[in-house]
């Protein structure tokens, strides 16, 4: 399956699962806020509603097959990602600053899944 129905979201996508799996990045924006330029923002919370919430791709990624998501191998790799932040989330709720989750001893696990996520992606 090549094409999609919505690119543009499927590009929030990759930007915010790349987020995820950049730990530099994190650092650089997300805690020391050093933006790339002015008016711009991100942080975790903005990567994790565009998941969740916007693009609802790891509320069910079965369902953003031909939406947002390409193959098979795609959604096996979100709905990794998506067991890995929820896991962190079970462990920790939803409610700690960017700083914490970063250093909790889960988000290895999901710079981990994010990373196989983006590598998936980026094959398509």
């Amino acid at each position: 399956m090549n094409e999609i129905k919505f690119p543009d979201m499927r590009r929030d996508v990759l930007d915010a699962v790349r987020a995820l799996a950049d730990p530099e990045y994190q650092r650089r924006v997300w805690l020391e806020r050093r933006y790339p330029h002015e008016g711009f923002f991100d942080d975790f919370t903005l990567n994790v509603n565009t998941l969740y919430d916007d693009t609802q791709v790891l509320e069910n990624p079965h369902q953003a097959l031909g939406d947002i998501l390409r193959t098979t191998k795609e959604v096996a790799a979100m709905e990794d990602l998506a067991q890995a932040l929820d896991a962190l989330f079970d462990r920790l709720g939803t409610e700690l600053s960017d700083e914490e989750y970063v250093g909790a001893p889960e988000w290895e696990l999901v710079v981990r899944a994010a990373r196989e996520a983006l590598a998936e992606l980026e094959r398509s």
